[in-house]
């Protein structure tokens, strides 16, 4: 063998390495397993809001809202940059310069000191985030086709239940027991070897999948488009907000994400307070609804979009616009009704219609513009949802609850998740006629 040769036994070895880091499928488990932590650590405070009432930071319910808040205005302001930056660069490297600043962020957030040095420990979290969440989705779009990105988005987006209801279990669990600063060490320690992990992910090119597709609106192909990337940053984000099916799907999704992110964050607080259920049992048996919901509902949700729009492309959107609407009299009902048992049983029906959405909401946003503009697409998505949905629910209902009651101050997102219904339905009949191919 001459020198400087790898051996053959060695050279396969080398070979079935890469080929099992470049499949789809490892790409798909990867990116999924970082959401699920991403998730986790963003709901590990709802678990600890009691905790940290009643610590040496004594947070009011007006400060203890506005963590979640601040997270997310830094997290929607950083995101179109990394937007148009996830459509110029390499994509696995971003994703994994996020997650690394994320989990770097929410370790140190269990050394805080005061309610100051709390918030900016979670307010940087929203840096690193903004890095991952925008681009993951469009890494996802060009590993797979557009027939299959029901399904791969159910599955990626399977880690928001999960993760959120591990936030709850770990932070209540660990809360309890090893207090609430070793939460923060416990949930941001493991991102770290994903951020790993990340990095041998391959790049494919952009619109790869989708040859001979309709693009945006169905007006456009993958290989028309090669140099739409290149535009300046503003000018992709104009085109995109004259898309009108795409922009009615983020305000409807603005909706959405208003209702979800109140209900997640105050939710073990009100069972405790409203319900006289124990800390540690409010935060593992919202934890469990949220986890079993979520897991069917995100996959039942994917494999109907996907094999609605075989027949129809509105198929996405009507899918979300019908799941919501059924959803909104149940959260209200199990958020006004006395008896734990109807409670529990109408919160299950409004959390597994939520969810039901998850997979197609977010297959229409990356089929509904070019290849080219998709991480920028879930960008402005996710500046404008947060920005307008979860920064302010949670600081406003506790408002609302500093002012009046926790009881009364919930009521207000059975009316936003029938806002999102509403709203859906009309992107749906904005979208073209015709099927999905």
């Amino acid at each position: 063998m001459a020198p400087g040769m790898a051996h053959p036994l060695q050279s396969a070895a080398i070979e079935t390495r890469k080929a099992w880091i470049n499949s789809a499928g490892v790409a798909l488990a990867i990116l999924a397993f970082i959401n699920l932590f991403n998730y986790l650590d963003r709901y590990l405070v709802s678990a600890l809001v009691e905790s940290l009432k009643h610590s040496e930071l004594a947070l009011s319910d007006t400060q203890a809202g506005s963590l979640m808040s601040g997270f997310l205005i830094v997290f929607a302001l950083i995101a179109p940059i990394f937007g148009s930056l996830g459509d110029r660069m390499s994509r696995p490297r971003l994703i994994a310069f996020g997650v690394a600043c994320w989990s770097i962020a929410t370790a140190l957030s269990g050394l805080a000191w005061n309610f100051t040095s709390l918030f900016l420990a979670r307010a940087s979290v929203g840096v690193g985030e903004a890095a991952y969440v925008t681009i993951g989705p469009s890494l996802l779009s060009d590993y797979f086709p557009r027939g299959q990105r029901g399904r791969v988005m159910a599955i990626f987006f399977c880690a928001i239940p999960v993760g959120s209801a591990l936030g709850y279990v770990v932070g209540g669990l660990m809360d309890v027991h090893f207090g609430w600063r070793m939460a923060f060490f416990v949930a941001g320690l493991p991102g770290l070897v994903l951020a790993v992990l990340c990095l041998g992910l391959r790049d494919p090119p952009r619109g790869s999948q989708d040859e001979a597709e309709p693009g945006a609106g169905g007006e456009h192909s993958a290989a028309g488009d090669a140099k739409a990337g290149d535009q300046p940053l503003f000018t992709s984000y104009l085109q995109l907000l004259r898309n009108k099916p795409y922009v009615l799907t983020i305000v409807g999704y603005v909706a959405y994400t208003f209702a979800l992110g109140g209900l997640a964050f105050w939710m073990p607080a009100f069972l405790e307070r409203m319900r006289g259920i124990p800390r540690e049992q409010a935060t593992v048996s919202f934890g469990t609804i949220v986890v079993i919901t979520g897991f069917i509902g995100t996959f039942a949700g994917g494999w109907l979009g996907d094999y609605c729009a075989k027949y129809s492309q509105r198929a996405y959107l009507w899918i979300s616009a019908i799941a919501t609407l059924i959803a909104a009299p149940f959260a209200w009902v199990a958020l006004t009704a006395p008896s734990q048992t109807v409670y529990l049983i109408c919160m299950v029906v409004a959390q597994l219609m939520m969810f039901l959405s998850t997979g197609p909401i977010n297959a229409s946003i990356v089929n509904l513009v070019l290849p080219t503009q998709r991480a920028s697409a879930n960008a402005l998505g996710v500046f404008t949802i947060h920005l307008l949905g979860d920064v302010p629910s949670p600081i406003i209902i506790g408002m609302l609850s500093d002012t009046s009651s926790l009881a009364q101050a919930v009521k207000i997102v059975p009316i936003a998740i029938l806002i999102s219904a509403v709203v859906w339905a009309v992107g749906a009949l904005a979208q073209p006629k015709g099927k999905s191919r």
